[in-house]
């Protein structure tokens, strides 16, 4: 399960949605493997639920079928297991090595931009040097910037 935080005066609710429709396919029925694996939108108010139920009606009719993404209303989010946690960066033990020199806690490993940057990364999403780029652009001193830049020409994969 992902949780987004968003400011909607950057990104809309409705583009996080058409992003969320676009990027998986939510005709497939995952029952079969067990709940975990349900394709699940979950809303935080009427307007939300108003707005993700509409949207759903929209992605039918592009994607040509019925979306199997169940809509019901947030309660409580629960951090998956830790062997889930960046789970596709994990699988190059050396990267994370290097990684680890700048985390104190697996925390902090696990909320970081960076590194959720690299587990994409590692699944052919964006290049090293576009999350160099990236990283010009977060709000850091620039010597953390630097820090990160060198740390990223460190790993080997």
């Amino acid at each position: 399960m992902l949780e987004v935080d968003f400011d909607s005066t950057i990104i809309s609710y409705e583009e996080i949605l058409d992003g969320f429709w676009k990027n998986h396919n939510a005709l497939r029925n995952h029952f079969y493997k067990g709940r975990q694996y349900i394709s699940l939108l979950l809303y935080h108010d009427q307007t939300q639920k108003d707005i993700a139920e509409n949207k759903k009606k929209e992605w039918e009719h592009i994607l040509g079928g019925e979306i199997q993404t169940e809509i019901t209303s947030y309660t409580t989010f629960y951090m998956a297991e830790d062997y889930h946690q960046k789970y596709y960066l994990k699988r190059f033990k050396k990267a994370v090595q290097t990684l680890n020199t700048i985390f104190s806690h697996h925390d902090d490993f696990v909320d970081s931009t960076l590194v959720a940057r690299l587990n994409g990364f590692t699944r052919g999403y964006g290049t090293l040097h576009e999350i160099k780029e990236e990283i010009g652009h977060w709000i850091l001193t620039p010597e953390n910037k630097e820090e990160l830049t060198i740390l990223l020409s460190q790993i080997r994969w």
